[in-house]
Formats: C-alpha cells, structure tokens, sequence
C-alpha cells in the first residue's frame, strides 16, 4: 500500500517552518472569477460583453488538529498557523518608517499538487475538546486562502502541459543538498536561497531524505 501523503503549508520568509497537517483536509474548494460586463441597450439585444480582467483566486478547506494522544496543547499547531496572518517585518520590501508591511504568502501542498501562492484571507479556530485542567486538545480550523501573485497552479499540473518552469514538489533524495536541487530545476546552484525561503529552512544542509520541499517559479506567470 502507498505511503498516505500528509499536506502541509509552506511559509515566506527565512524564519518560518512548514506547518504539517495532522489530518489531509476531506475537500479543498477552489474558486475564480472573471470580470465581464455588458452595458444594455434601449431597442438593442444583449451586447457583447467586455472583459474586464481576471479577480484572484481562492480556496478554502477544513484542518482538524488532534493532540489527544500526547495530551500536549492543541494551540501549538493553530498559534502557527494564526502566526501566518501577522505582519513580518522582515519580507522584502517592509519598511516601518512607511508603514509598508505585509503577512507572508503561503503555499498548500499535497502529493503531486502545489497551490497558488496566497495569503491566509481569514482562519476561524474552534477548540471543541479539552482536558480535565482545560488544555485544548482538539481544533477545527476553517481557513480562506487568497491568491497573491499570477500562478500556473491548477491549470498547468503537468510539466509536460506547455509551461517552462512549472511549479513543483520535490522529494529529497539520499545525499541531496539545496544547492544540488537548485541547480537541477534551475540550472545555477546559488538559487539555494529560493528554496530554503520558499521552505522555511534554516539549515541548507540538513534537509532529510525523503522530505518534500516545493520549487517555485522563477518569476510569475
């Protein structure tokens, strides 16, 4: 039998770890828009809409953290995840003297699939289950992602579907280090960097075999 895949969040910026979900989410549901207006017309039939642009995407999805079997604080994995919502002032671009500062991006992972980068639109936390002395040991977390930046995710899955740099999930083999992934997806092993942000890795040299660590684009689009 497969090895079951657990899903887990990645977060921007060189302090923050991948958070791991407890339990893969029973659906995931994806949304899209576009703008399209039609301006009637006295004595016309409908006229030919006008395309207005696209809206970003979103997705939502359901995490249920459990901690019943260490007894330790549920609020470990969900003060994580809320973390993900506040400003860092360490992203590219923060700059306190102009008040210009932003929560990190985030991307889903699962398997073979990578989400759009988003942000963490909304995340509304119930604690259902405690001990006896009120430690939480049990969350529902309903969590609205928004996309942040123009992504083949969803769209383009397949490498082999048209897109040059596609946005992957790479498993770390025996003996692999970051730069040696970096310049296999990029061609240049100083692209390290990308990688350990994108993964919240603090060490470039202790990533474990086996691990899946995501290979963003080079750009958008």
């Amino acid at each position: 039998m497969a090895e079951l895949e657990k899903a887990f969040l990645t977060f921007e910026g060189k302090n923050r770890k991948k958070l791991p979900f407890l339990f893969n989410p029973e659906s995931i549901t994806l949304s899209r828009s576009n703008e399209w207006t039609s301006t009637p017309m006295p004595g016309r039939a409908v006229t030919t809409a006008i395309f207005g642009g696209q809206q970003s995407g979103s997705m939502s999805f359901e995490l249920i953290f459990d901690t019943t079997d260490t007894g330790g604080p549920v609020t470990k994995y969900t003060s994580e995840l809320l973390l993900g919502m506040e400003i860092d002032p360490d992203l590219p671009g923060s700059d306190e003297s102009t008040n210009n500062g932003r929560p990190p991006m985030v991307v889903l992972h699962w398997g073979q699939l990578s989400s759009f980068p988003a942000v963490i639109k909304s995340a509304n936390v119930t604690f259902d289950y405690f001990s006896p002395s009120g430690v939480p040991l049990r969350a529902r977390v309903k969590v609205d992602l928004m996309q942040y930046t123009a992504s083949n995710a969803f769209t383009r899955q397949n490498p082999t579907s048209g897109t040059p740099r596609p946005h992957r999930v790479h498993r770390v083999q025996r003996g692999e280090t970051l730069d040696r992934i970096s310049a296999k997806y990029y061609g240049d092993s100083t692209r390290w960097r990308l990688l350990a942000d994108a993964n919240g890795i603090e060490d470039p040299l202790g990533i474990r075999p086996g691990s899946l660590i995501t290979v963003p684009q080079l750009g958008s689009g």
